[in-house]
């Protein structure tokens, strides 16, 4: 492929709901411009996005596939990224790379969840967009309904372009209303150009004059001569839409259908007509490694090099892909560059464009392109590629926090390596999974954005590294502590053949201010217990702390005070008085009332007002505390108190209340006392799990 000028690139995301048809989409717009010689099918497998077999088993998006291709002297990066709630970390990196984006709806369904997810974080860039009306050929299909849809949530900038010539089985082209001309579509997405129906001339003419507002509203000078009645001139019109559209101030709605490939060649025009080029930005600003200091570089391919990492894939042949979009300068192959994310220098063997799995080797890209290159040894998701001459970090990539764990173990004992090492892989490859070792409880915790991202991941680690697990929601970390002072005897006597072993201490607890964690003090006189076996005592207590009393959970928030004791000159040893501590301990919790403490959360929720009501009833149900409510950009954002145990599985819960419109966050606030109902099962429960042990 040869190298492209930069204002002949168009970097564009496809974004949309799950099951809008994106990838059909980009399937057929592949096609269109010769680059597979028939079209694929999500259903079987065979489209040039969904190449990965987790896509192909589930028929969706998993990941954001780069489709370079070529189009009227132009080249287009489309960025075909998944629709599904549990894959937003994939969006999320491909809006820091893209010029414009189309979004896809479904005529049937029309704007979904996800959509308006995504629609509003594309509003935080202010990128320049297209909404293409898919499925125009579905039972159900309703373009005037979904117009009515986006005006009423995105209001009068949102303009149709085109209007289909009939709908569901009758549907057969569209009519172009910037060129005021019809196109019929026959087998194979050819187009023909034709009258426009007589039986559509009223509208035809009601919808251009909304187009022809459109383009006044985005011109000052057109907006003037249209008030005062003039005519305006179609070039005006037309250069003032363009404009609209690529500052974002006019948002054209096309339609068609991507499985039958009717109209998807007039959006493809589209994109490279009135999405901008990468000249939109004109510098690229990051800081200095190490000192915070701003920098800029002038967006060009005679700059300083500057390039961000967007995404990383394992291929099982290349070994790790990482996909990157050059922001200024010029990336060649087979050079050197700097990490300035990790202060180390890569070296770059072959750059390539990327089509699915498909990589065409290139020299060099330029300022605006975007590519991949495979093997990089230190360069994960988010880093910055530079010159180590004139070092700069770009502003990381934002990715949204987990909001589901789980608890793994392997399947196999002895796979304890084999786990952690895939585990840091998947980690690597997908920043929104993270896994860490919880010592609490003793679990290997992997957390990612709901229950088909972790199911996927779990397949993957099979597939790719031969390693199979159990899961299961991971267990609250709850803790044990007492209410009253209690004092105890710890007696250890033991007689063999040789030297016994014998220990006696006394021990008193007392409570301590929730969060003090445990104070040890030595009051023993005169002896009774050689100074050289007091931290043994100790270490038994802190043992038999970590062991809990209750249930097995640590027990926290004491004072234990060792003040006297016996030793026996010959059978004392260090074990001997570790024992003594820790049945010290044990029995003097017998009498200090000790009771159960749960992890309670700070919760942040983010819900439309029309959910308030069903989210509060559940916190409720949650025993939640509700501490404050506020209305944020359309939203309300509720704050509460929950115990962790009633949520883990709140993403789902949420999802299934909201319809996917909810989100939310949550990090530990405090310790609280369990309930004593709900204490007594987490008590009877760890004690049938013990017993199975034994």
């Amino acid at each position: 492929m040869e190298k492209y000028a930069t204002e002949k690139i168009r970097n564009v995301g496809l974004f949309g709901h799950n099951d809008s048809g994106k990838t059909s989409l980009a399937e057929a717009v592949l096609y269109n411009a010769g680059v597979i010689k028939r079209l694929g099918k999500v259903d079987e497998g065979n489209t040039v996005s969904d190449f990965d077999p987790d896509e192909q088993k589930r028929g969706i998006s998993v990941k954001a596939t780069p489709l370079t291709f070529e189009w009227r002297g132009h080249k287009i990066n489309l960025i075909d990224t998944p629709g599904f709630a549990d894959f937003i970390g994939e969006v999320v990196s491909t809006l820091r790379v893209i010029d414009g984006a189309v979004f896809v709806i479904s005529a049937v369904a029309g704007v979904e969840v996800q959509t308006e997810i995504i629609w509003k974080m594309a509003d935080e860039y202010g990128y320049p967009r297209i909404v293409f009306v898919n499925k125009m050929d579905r039972e159900n299909a309703s373009f005037q309904r979904c117009l009515d849809q986006l005006t009423e949530l995105y209001g009068s900038r949102v303009v149709p372009f085109q209007l289909p010539i009939g709908e569901e089985h009758q549907f057969r082209g569209v009519v172009d209303l910037i060129a005021n001309k019809a196109f019929v579509y026959g087998e194979g997405g050819k187009a023909e150009e034709t009258e426009i129906p007589s039986e559509m001339a009223e509208q035809v003419q009601a919808a251009r004059e909304k187009v022809i507002e459109g383009a006044a509203e985005a011109s000052d000078a057109l907006m003037e001569k249209y008030l005062e009645g003039e005519e305006l001139d179609e070039k005006e019109v037309l250069d003032a839409l363009l404009s609209g559209v690529s500052e974002g101030t006019l948002v054209p709605v096309l339609c068609g259908s991507a499985t039958r490939n009717v109209a998807v060649d007039l959006l493809t025009a589209a994109m490279v007509n009135t999405l901008p080029s990468p000249l939109r930005l004109q510098e690229v600003r990051g800081t200095r490694r190490g000192g915070g200091e701003e920098l800029s570089f002038p967006a060009r391919e005679d700059a300083p090099l500057a390039a961000l990492v967007f995404n990383t894939i394992s291929d099982p042949y290349v070994g790790r892909l990482s996909y990157f979009r050059v922001f200024s300068g010029t990336l060649r192959s087979d050079s050197t560059v700097y990490n300035a994310s990790r202060d180390r220098e890569e070296r770059v063997g072959q750059v390539f464009v990327v089509r699915g799995k498909t990589q065409i080797p290139v020299k060099e890209l330029p300022a605006g392109d975007i590519g991949g290159v495979a093997k990089l040894s230190d360069t994960s998701t988010g880093d910055t590629l530079c010159d180590k001459e004139n070092p700069i970090l770009l502003p990381p990539i934002e990715f949204p926090e987990p909001i589901m764990s789980l608890a793994v173990e392997p399947l196999s004992k002895g796979d304890e390596d084999k786990l952690s090492t895939a585990l840091a892989r998947l980690a690597e490859e997908d920043p929104t999974l993270t896994v860490h070792r919880d010592t609490e409880v003793k679990q290997t915790i992997i957390s990612g954005m709901g229950e088909m991202h972790l199911d996927i991941m779990m397949e993957r680690m099979s597939r790719k590294f031969g390693v199979n697990v159990r899961t299961e929601l991971p267990r609250v970390p709850y803790k044990e502590t007492i209410r009253k002072t209690a004092r105890a005897e710890g007696k250890h006597k033991k007689q063999t053949g040789g030297h016994g072993q014998f220990g006696i201490a006394w021990v008193e607890i007392e409570p301590l201010e929730r969060g003090k964690g445990f104070e040890f003090v030595d009051k023993i006189v005169g002896g009774v217990i050689p100074k050289q076996f007091i931290p043994s005592v100790e270490k038994g207590i802190r043992k038999a702390m970590e062991e809990g009393y209750l249930a097995g959970y640590p027990i926290v928030d004491l004072r234990a005070t060792v003040y006297d004791g016996k030793y026996h000159p010959v059978d004392s040893s260090d074990i001997s008085f570790q024992i003594a501590g820790s049945l010290a301990l044990k029995n003097a919790m017998a009498e200090a009332d000790p009771f159960l403490l749960e992890p309670i959360m700070n919760v942040e929720i983010l819900v439309p007002e029309a959910f308030m009501g069903d989210v509060m009833g559940d916190l409720n149900a949650k025993r939640g505390r509700i501490l404050g409510m506020e209305a944020v950009g359309g939203l309300q954002r509720v704050r509460a108190q929950v115990p962790l145990a009633e949520m883990l599985r709140y993403s789902i819960d949420l999802r299934s209340i909201t319809g996917g419109r909810g989100t939310f966050r949550m990090e530990l606030s405090h310790y609280e006392e369990v309930p004593s109902h709900i204490a007594a099962k987490i008590i009877e429960a760890a004690k049938q799990e013990r017993e199975k042990k034994e």
